[in-house]
């Protein structure tokens, strides 16, 4: 996006962030262009019911008040609702009254035994699920990519961590999984909640239904087949089965907590990316002309991975306010929604758009002929194997002596005093890790081994399944998803900023 020309405060989400087709859909023109299709929706299913007039006889909606209506679905002029709002101090009221002023013919039939949450709770459910499925597809395009990644990878042995400290070897490719199955968890409940996502309808003031009931003249069923009929006409086959005045806000707090979950994977795997970075094992894509930092020009900062980790955090602390609301709503509604709904529903998607196009630009970014992506240092990997490799070796000599009818917990003690006493000299300067193998083979537990076959292992020897699980992990997790989402997979993401 480009930050707009203008003298007041610019949301950074918009102009700096999130994509033109997420922000054009939580803008002001596309909410009320929905509420006129709504307004639509609800008479054109009124008249196909036989709504009749107030003689009993004749049609209440006539086919050329809904083909004026239809006329005017776009045509918002946002300044004279504007100028409505002013006089009238509520939105869907003077959202009415300029429909009127272009379409006078149709102003008796719209929102005719509608409340305002008819429009606005139906509409932001609507948008709701285009978001989502527009964060399906791209999170979905993420996934493919860093599969492609995690199979590059799959053989390449890497030191793998637990409490930040060198454990045993992985592979690139079989670390990446692990991001890749956080995502592909994150992609299952956004599907979830996208698919499951159900429409208000038209439930009257208090979800009662009686201004309904009483324009079709107490017909039960009528009013039951117009919920229907308005919701398959937004494209809904759920339907909230009963309402207050609006909707249940735990919906709005089930969608923020799965957008948040896809928030917490990122954030994390973002993590990950600027430790790597620092052990200048992985880079992510730096442009030609990219500048690291102001003053130091020598530096390459991980500033896409720290940017996807500042955004999520944001993200991860929206479900609170979310879950405040639906915590508070007295009885049938308080308005005291409105206003929180109008930033946290927005900014839930603009954010998780946002975090997932960064990702998106990691993952596929070009900044040379031969260089797409995250960059793995493959020199620098290996070196840092090797430092550790006789540590891992260890594991190995463990198991090797308990089969030779050495006790595995005497074992266990020698390989700790004699690692902890090289890494000792290693840190002093006095020693290096290649000293532990020999300290080993001169002790009693290990007189059996023969630590040549060992010494002489490559570190691919040293990494397990890790390859497997990688094509493993592709075939039974990836495949399916794209196959669900063929259409979507080779999306890239440029960043503005």
């Amino acid at each position: 996006m480009t930050p707009l020309p203008t003298d007041v405060y610019d949301n950074p989400l918009i102009g700096r962030y999130a994509s033109r087709e997420m922000a054009e859909r939580w803008g002001p023109l596309r909410k009320f262009r929905t509420w006129r299709r709504l307004w639509l929706a609800l008479a054109e299913a009124e008249a196909e019911l036989g709504l009749l007039a107030d003689d009993g006889v004749s049609p209440r909606i006539r086919p050329d008040q809904l083909a004026e209506l239809r006329a005017h679905l776009d045509d918002v002029d946002l300044a004279n609702a504007a100028a409505h709002e002013k006089r009238l101090r509520h939105d869907v009221m003077a959202h009415v009254h300029a429909l009127r002023d272009v379409a006078p013919g149709c102003n008796d039939i719209v929102h005719l035994g509608a409340t305002s949450c008819y429009v606005t709770d139906n509409a932001d459910l609507f948008l709701m699920r285009e978001s989502l499925d527009q964060v399906c597809r791209t999170l979905a395009a993420a996934i493919d990519a860093l599969a492609r990644f995690a199979e590059r990878w799959k053989d390449e042995p890497t030191l793998g961590f637990t409490h930040f400290q060198p454990a045993q070897l992985t592979t690139v490719g079989k670390r990446a999984t692990l991001w890749l199955y956080d995502l592909v968890l994150d992609l299952h409940e956004l599907e979830r909640r996208r698919d499951e996502l159900p429409f208000r309808g038209a439930k009257g003031t208090t979800g009662t239904q009686a201004s309904f009931l009483e324009l079709f003249r107490g017909d039960h069923e009528k009013v039951k087949e117009l919920d229907r009929r308005v919701a398959a006409k937004m494209g809904f086959t759920n339907l909230v089965p009963v309402t207050g005045q609006t909707y249940t806000r735990k919906l709005d707090s089930f969608v923020l907590d799965a957008l948040s979950g896809l928030g917490q994977s990122l954030h994390k795997w973002g993590t990950d990316l600027r430790l790597l970075a620092n052990r200048q094992e992985i880079d992510e894509p730096f442009e030609a002309e990219q500048i690291g930092s102001s003053a130091m020009a020598y530096k390459r900062n991980p500033m896409r991975a720290e940017r996807m980790c500042g955004l999520a955090r944001y993200l991860m602390n929206l479900p609170a306010m979310a879950a405040d609301t639906a915590a508070t709503q007295w009885f049938e509604r308080t308005l005291d929604d409105s206003a929180p709904r109008r930033l946290y529903i927005p900014q839930a998607f603009l954010c998780t758009d946002a975090v997932l196009r960064i990702a998106l630009n990691l993952l596929t970014q070009k900044t040379g002929p031969d260089t797409v992506g995250l960059v793995v240092n493959v020199p620098v990997v290996a070196r840092n194997v090797r430092e550790y490799l006789p540590y891992m070796i260890t594991e190995n000599l463990m198991m090797a002596a308990v089969q030779a009818g050495g006790d595995r917990q005497v074992v266990h003690e020698v390989v700790r005093e004699e690692s902890h006493a090289v890494t000792a000299k290693v840190k002093a300067g006095t020693g290096t890790t290649a000293e532990l193998l020999d300290r080993l083979r001169d002790r009693a537990a290990f007189q059996k081994i023969d630590f040549e076959m060992y010494a002489n292992q490559s570190p691919r020897e040293f990494v397990g399944r890790s390859p497997e699980q990688v094509t493993e992990f592709g075939a039974e997790h990836v495949a399916p998803v794209r196959a669900r989402y063929a259409a979507a997979l080779g999306m890239k993401a440029e960043l503005s900023v």
